[in-house]
Formats: structure tokens, sequence, C-alpha cells
């Protein structure tokens, strides 16, 4: 993982920086907070539990004391004419912890056994009509009370008996629910303890350490984002944790893809600015000499000078331009409307595919054929693609394909909107490139070149209201520019023509 083996960075950061921010907070981190979390909502639920199970427990022990005065009722009922010793009564109740057995058979209720019967009944429980909610409360009375009350427990009877009657102490009853609930405290415990450490080792595995992996990899990322090393590897999972890893991950990618760009436009602007001075003076001087020879008489200098005067002129602004390029401030169009046949003829004789016979030239624009652009800035567009198309012609050549080398230069008006088509019988664009064909530094396949020329033609069209694409489905590549005339206020050509 690209966080676990990154070096400290140092001397990066200026003096003056703060300090870099901490990277954890030091306390508990979601594994502590989720095992925190996780037992007492166990134990919410232990106690959630515990209600019922509480009621539960305290109406089976009552209904285990009626069963067994039921039992105890048939020996003292059987017994002839009612006559039982008092020892053995008293065994039989002391057995079944009551201190009175009553039956109430027909209209009569009958006292079949009772010793040291209490002063005071406290409470009465009828067992036969006890609902969920009177067994909830008269539990927790019990429980919650003090001291050792006597209370009836009125139940079913057996054989013809209506009803028994059992008087019991209370402690004894509250001491067993005591015990239970003490069992039922250890064992939720014991559950919340065994499901938190399960819950943890779950979440901890499934989430938690791919958090920390993440976690890990922006941290790395955000002190080395140009290193390729500080990327993080997606898993092969498919749920959210798995989307989230495989988006960072590109995402990190296209952002040292960025700096890259970035880091190459400053080298190159920075190498421009180097070159930039003594390469104008060259030039200047260069263009005076050229303005010398326009005074020579020679038919061929005079009829050569003003293209070399203008060439100069534009590779000073041409350098200039790549300047302004690395600062990302082209100047604005200078728009007006301009026949396109000359722009085309001077860029084929600029690019030195007038004496290139090995490359055929076809120019199909219509007679008068008008463009509201920028002479210079249109020249630029046409002229960076046609030297693509003669590069691409010249490579596929030498690659040993033979066929037609052709470049051809189509144009058309529709309505308001100029439509122009550089096309060669070349290889055509590679796949892989045509999502960022416009990009700087994406499209440079050759030998010293820059990956600059689609970018800057791309940026001057669209300066122009414009749009350039690349026409899918042709033989080679096919590039279509679409310029728009401007709009013209109705107001001012009235006024024009009111003057006139």
């Amino acid at each position: 993982m690209a966080a676990t083996d990154r070096q400290p960075i140092q001397d990066l950061d200026p003096p003056d920086q703060p300090a870099m921010r901490p990277r954890g907070s030091g306390g508990l981190g979601l594994s502590g907070k989720l095992l925190l979390l996780t037992v007492p909502l166990v134990m919410i639920a232990a106690s959630l539990l515990y209600v019922p199970a509480i009621a539960n427990f305290w109406v089976n022990r009552l209904n285990d004391r009626v069963a067994a005065a039921n039992t105890a009722a048939l020996v003292l009922d059987a017994a002839p004419l009612g006559m039982v010793p008092d020892s053995l009564s008293r065994q039989i109740l002391k057995s079944i912890n009551a201190r009175a057995v009553a039956i109430k058979m027909g209209q009569q209720r009958r006292l079949l056994a009772s010793d040291n019967l209490p002063t005071a009944i406290e409470h009465d429980i009828d067992l036969r009509d006890m609902t969920a909610w009177d067994a909830i409360t008269g539990s927790f009375r019990m429980m919650l009370e003090t001291g050792n009350q006597a209370i009836r427990i009125v139940g079913p009877g057996v054989g013809n008996a209506q009803f028994i009657e059992i008087v019991t102490d209370e402690l004894p009853l509250r001491q067993q629910m005591y015990r239970f609930s003490r069992n039922v405290v250890v064992v939720a415990l014991i559950i919340a303890a065994l499901t938190a450490g399960l819950v943890y080792l779950a979440l901890h595995y499934l989430f938690v350490r791919p958090m920390r992996r993440l976690t890990a990899s922006l941290v790395g990322f955000h002190e080395n984002p140009e290193s390729a090393a500080r990327i993080i590897v997606p898993s092969q999972r498919s749920d959210e944790i798995g989307v989230a890893e495989r988006e960072l991950s590109d995402m990190q990618r296209d952002l040292m893809s960025m700096l890259n760009q970035k880091s190459r436009l400053a080298a190159l602007g920075l190498a421009v600015s180097k070159i930039n001075h003594d390469l104008r003076n060259l030039l200047a001087s260069a263009q005076l000499l050229s303005d010398q020879l326009a005074s020579v008489p020679d038919p061929r200098v005079q009829r050569f000078a003003p293209k070399l005067v203008r060439s100069l002129e534009r590779a000073i602004a041409f350098c200039q331009s790549t300047l302004s390029y690395g600062r990302a401030q082209e100047a604005a169009p200078d728009r007006r409307m301009i026949l396109i046949e000359p722009v085309v003829l001077e860029v084929r004789e600029t690019a030195g595919l007038a004496s290139d016979a090995t490359i055929a030239w076809v120019a199909a624009i219509e007679r008068g054929l008008a463009v509201d652009a920028d002479p210079d800035q249109l020249f630029r567009v046409l002229l960076n693609l046609v030297r693509n198309a003669a590069q691409a012609l010249e490579t596929h050549a030498s690659s040993g394909d033979g066929g037609v080398r052709q470049i051809r230069i189509t144009g058309k008006r529709e309505g308001a909107v100029a439509i122009l088509e550089v096309s060669d019988t070349g290889p055509g664009v590679p796949q892989k490139t045509r999502e960022h064909l416009f990009e700087a530094f994406q499209t440079s396949g050759r030998p010293g070149g820059s990956g600059l020329g689609l970018a800057i033609a791309a940026e001057l069209v669209r300066a122009h209201g414009g749009d350039i694409h690349l026409v899918e489905g042709t033989i080679g590549a096919t590039f279509r520019i679409v310029i728009p005339d401007r709009p013209v206020e109705l107001l001012s050509i009235r006024n024009e023509r009111a003057r006139a």
C-alpha cells in the first residue's frame, strides 16, 4: 500500500508556511467508538427483553405454588373426615412454602391446613384472569417492596374445586426473582461482550481497515501528489468501499496527470522566457536584412521579399504568442471579413507544400468565400492542421505504406456560418488519443513534437465563437472548423444606410 512505505519529505514547504496539520486526533478511532457503541446498545436490547422475562418468571413461580398447593389439597382432602395430624399438615405446608391452603367447592370454602396465619394479607394475586400488563406491574411491584409481607394467591383448582387459595410469604419469591435478575444481567453482559467483539471484528475487517487504507492513501498522496507510488491500488470489492477505492484511484491518476501537464507547461514557459529575448533580436536582425532586400530591383527578389518579410513578422508574433500561451493569455481576435483563398495559398507556401511534388494539394473552396475572422489567427489554425497532416503523411510513407499522399482543404458557407475542412490520406488519429485530442501535451506522437498545435488551434477557433472537431468515418484524418459570423446590430445598419 502506498501509505506504508512513504518516506519523510523535507525542504518542500517554504520556511514561512505553517506546520503540516496532524494526521490523526490521537483519540479513539472508528473501531474503539464502534465497540463503545455496541456494548450499551446490546445492554438496552437485553433490558427490553428483561421486562417480559421477569414477568414470565414471576407468573411461573406463582403457578408452581398453585400446582404444589393442588397436590397438597388432594392429600389433605383424602384424609378420613379431614383429620390430618398437625405435624403432618405443617410438613405439607412447609414443603410448598405456604402458611395456609383453602379450596372452594360449590358454595363452601374449606380451610385444608394452616400454620401461623398472619394478622393481615397485604396483596391478593388472582392468576385466573391475569393479563400481561398485570404480570409486568405485579412482578416489579414485588421486587421494589421490602420486608416479608403475606400474600394470597388464587388459582384454578383440581377435581370438583372451583379455585384454590394459598397464603404465603413474599420474601422467598422476591429473593428468587433477584437471583433470576442477576443471572439475566450476567448473561446479558456475556452476550454483549461476545456480540460487541463479533461486530467489532466484522466491521473492522469490512469497513474500518478499508477506511484506514483510504485515509492513508489520501495522506500519502497529499504529501507527494506527483508520485505514482502514492496512488491507491483498488481492490476487487463490488460494494461502496470498492467504488470509493476505484474513484479515488482514478481521481489521483487524473490529478497526477494534470500536475505533470502543469509542470511541463511551466517548464515550457520558463524555456520560452529564456530564449524569447535572444530569438526576437535575431529575428529583428533578419527583418532588417529583408527590408534591405526589398530595395533590390531584381524581379525575383521583388516577388519573394514581401513574403519573407511577412514570414519574419509572423515568426516574431509566433514567438510572443507561444509565451502568451504559456500564460494562457491569447489575444482577442481582430475579426473582419476576409477572403479565404489567399490565406489557404499562403498556408501552402509557408508549409513548403507548393514545391513538394510528393504530396498532392487539393483546394476545393467556394468562389469568393469570405470568413469573418482574424486573418493571422486563422492562418495559424490552418497552418497547424496542414503541418500535422504533412507530418502524418511523411510518417505513413516512412513506415513503408503506399497509397496516394494528399492534403485537401474545402470551404463552404451555410447561411451565417463558414465551414472549413482539412483532410489527409494518412493513417488517421489513434483511438486512444481522441479523448484528449485538443488538450495540451496529449497528442504529440512524433520526436520533437510539443503537443501544442491542436490545443492552440482549438483555443483560437473557440475565441471566434466557433468549433473544431475530428470528423468520424473518413479516410485518414479530417478536421472540421466552423466559424459563425458575428451578430449584426440592425440599428447600426439602418444608421449606415441612412447616412449613405
